[in-house]
């Protein structure tokens, strides 16, 4: 029995230290995968913010005009969301957080629908029967503009279609290797509300009350002029804007979810070095256990023969 008890641990700690390679090569790649999503990242970011900073500032110059985009609909009967998460597990709690997220803030609304954006978004969304007009399952790891842009302009669409009546962003902010937490940012109508998500999503943007002062107080020579006119200034404007968040949104995701993915395997690895450790021991008394016991017994059947 302690032979065949040796052999089981052999067998447990091979297949242990084959995961471990696994884990160890998963680790690897996610690390290789985050520095390149990460660099991008660092390059999308002062685009967004600037996007930010300018929408901001002009729609602190036009207050009053009224414009689809920016004007709220006296009644909301449905809410559209665009949820991202990844196409992949093996990510810790990345996908589950901000699904979950998204879920909760779903809750407060009468109706709602999901553009889904990775394979785990519409897994989730699916299966609990919330209507998904439809889902972006083939983005790549490293997401382009052009994938932001081709989201903006399906919803952007149901929007002027009057198929829903607002539209919020959930994603997941990265904001550093160890840390990345799901927002939600309201993209339209561009009201008070979608103002202040996209404050409280970017710590990095002036104070709120400081950029509206700002935005407000303008010298009569620095007062600009529209043409052809306000609402066709917007009109155009507004589209560049989402377009720029949801990119960022698309960006902040990708970096968090190899993030998620490179911390996950790194654990995974860590536990499995233990385990090997455990088994090793356990090994090693088990022999020492068979050892002891075939001393004994060639010390009694040499006793037996005297």
């Amino acid at each position: 029995m302690a032979g065949l008890g040796m052999r089981d641990i052999k067998r447990r700690i091979k297949s242990v230290k084959s995961t471990r390679q696994i884990t160890k090569a998963m680790e690897m790649v996610a690390s290789a995968k985050l520095r390149k999503t990460r660099g991008r990242l660092e390059e999308s970011r002062p685009f967004t913010r600037a996007w930010k900073q300018a929408v901001l500032g002009f729609l602190g110059e036009l207050q009053g005009t009224e414009h689809p985009l920016v004007t709220p609909r006296e009644t909301i009967k449905k809410t559209g969301y665009i949820v991202i998460a990844g196409s992949r597990g093996l990510c810790g709690g990345y996908n589950t957080n901000v699904v979950k997220q998204a879920w909760e803030h779903m809750q407060e609304k009468k109706a709602t629908c999901v553009v889904t954006v990775g394979q785990k978004s519409w897994e989730y969304f699916s299966r609990r029967e919330v209507e998904v007009p439809r889902s972006f399952l083939g983005l790549a790891e490293v997401p382009d503009f052009i994938d932001a842009q081709e989201i903006r302009r399906f919803c952007l669409e149901k929007y002027q279609a009057g198929e829903v009546d607002e539209i919020y962003l959930v994603y997941t902010n990265f904001e550093s290797t160890i840390s990345y937490k799901p927002k939600v940012l309201k993209l339209i109508p561009l009201d008070e509300e979608a103002l202040e998500t996209c404050f409280h999503t970017d710590k990095s943007l002036m104070e709120e009350e400081q950029m509206r002062h700002e935005a407000a107080v303008k010298d009569d020579w620095e007062l600009t002029i529209y043409e052809p006119s306000d609402a066709e200034v917007l009109g155009r404007v507004v589209p560049g804007y989402l377009d720029s968040m949801i990119y960022g949104g698309l960006m902040e995701s990708a970096v968090s979810e190899q993030a998620a993915r490179r911390v996950a395997m790194e654990s995974a690895t860590s536990n499995a070095e233990d385990m090997i450790d455990k088994l090793q021991l356990q090994y090693n008394r088990a022999r020492q256990a068979a050892i002891t016991q075939e001393i004994a017994e060639i010390v009694g059947g040499a006793e037996a023969l005297k």
